[in-house]
């Protein structure tokens, strides 16, 4: 306490506390705002819906070496 006494002299003393109590008090509020927004995020239902599922059909030709396709028989 005395080293910041003696590097800032008495009167800048309580515009520094001023100060650091002020920054305290707006990290408090911004931290509070996050948690707040965080937890109304987690409570809001979803509404993802998943992409449709990808449909396998069978495949009635077959290519062959030249590129060229056949009908099975």
């Amino acid at each position: 306490m005395g080293v910041i006494l003696i590097f800032f002299g008495a009167k800048k003393l309580p515009e520094l506390a001023k100060g650091m109590g002020q920054g305290i008090k707006e990290f408090k509020k911004a931290t509070r705002d996050v948690n707040n927004e965080l937890e109304r995020a987690m409570d809001e239902p979803t509404n993802y819906t998943p992409p449709p599922a990808p449909q396998i059909t069978e495949q009635t030709s077959e290519t062959n070496k030249s590129g060229d396709s056949k009908k099975d028989a």
